[in-house]
């Protein structure tokens, strides 16, 4: 929904809502990041960068009312903070996160990756999945290639 800020206006009006310029700014934000998977105290310092003007309260107020309206979604990845990421229009469960042990980063994988097990869930057990949150954790591409390479002599 939020990649298209018309949209966001739009929903907002039709729920009651003001169009205020830091729901724009902070969402805008969001936007600009939405391949990161931020905290509240990063999308703050990020609009603070900008529009110094705006507060901590206000950033928090808005993440939960784009949360309520299903424009962000809301994540717990289990390193302490709440963390957001523009809810996809096409997006019918959550997709699996992968999570790097050694660098924290976080990585989106395509939710195609859990159809078979959802349809075997169903076959086997007359189970039908309307959503899941999956978290992998492992070592990312990056992490796993310095490792490589630190295990290599000068020598050889």
């Amino acid at each position: 929904m939020a990649e298209n800020p018309s949209r966001f206006e739009e929903e907002l009006k039709k729920r009651g809502y003001k169009i205020t310029s830091q729901r724009k700014i902070i969402l805008d934000v969001i936007n600009k990041n939405k391949d990161k998977h931020l905290s509240t105290d990063e999308i703050y310092e990020l609009v603070r960068i900008s529009h110094p003007e705006i507060g901590l309260a206000t950033v928090y107020r808005t993440l939960i009312l784009l949360d309520k309206m299903k424009i962000i979604n809301k994540l717990d990845l289990d390193d302490g903070l709440s963390r957001y990421e523009l809810n996809k229009l096409n997006e019918i469960h959550n997709h699996p996160h992968l999570i790097c042990t050694r660098c924290n980063s976080v990585f989106e994988a395509e939710e195609e990756l859990l159809d078979s097990l959802e349809n075997e869930v169903l076959s086997k057990y007359g189970f039908t999945v309307k959503n899941h949150k999956v978290k992998l954790y492992g070592i990312c591409r990056n992490c796993a290639e310095k490792e490589d390479l630190s295990d290599i002599s000068i020598d050889e």
